[in-house]
């Protein structure tokens, strides 16, 4: 059976995409706010959901960027949908994983440029790198974010 998650780029007006940093496996990964898809949720729900809860953001959850498949005999089939999104409302803050209860991951929240992310030693996905970046483009004045034709 498949499981499915969501990510969320979320660029702000100075360009830079929000990312948290979560302790996994023993190490210190910077990633995108997201998570599971709950049942009864849509992807799209989840991501709004997902980032409240991690962010205290409110968001508006624009276009799909990626749907990206896994079939691993250890992790199983899992999905993952890449949106890009735009800040409506709330405050910017460290939130929590309600599922995790007293075994939080979540260490940090920031805003990161290209040249930032490109210097970090753990990132995922790797695509916030360099791909990401050629596909955003925001538009001069205003906070509204689409995706280059």
């Amino acid at each position: 059976m498949w499981k499915g998650g969501v990510r969320v780029i979320i660029p702000d007006e100075q360009e830079r995409i929000l990312l948290v940093r979560q302790l996994h496996e023993g190490r210190d990964i910077w990633m995108v706010p997201g998570g599971a898809i709950e049942d009864g949720e849509t992807s799209q729900d989840a991501a709004i959901r997902e980032t409240i809860e991690e962010t205290g953001l409110i968001i508006h959850v624009g276009r799909l960027l990626w749907h990206v498949e896994e079939v691993s005999e250890d992790r199983g089939q899992r999905f993952v949908n890449f949106f890009l999104a735009e800040i409506i409302g709330g405050k910017a803050e460290l939130g929590t994983d309600p599922e995790l209860g007293d075994a939080q991951v979540m260490e940090e929240l920031r805003f990161f440029s290209r040249d930032e992310i490109a210097a970090l030693e753990h990132v995922y996905p790797d695509f916030l790198r360099g791909e990401v970046w050629d596909e955003l483009t925001v538009e001069s004045g205003r906070n509204s974010y689409r995706i280059r034709s």
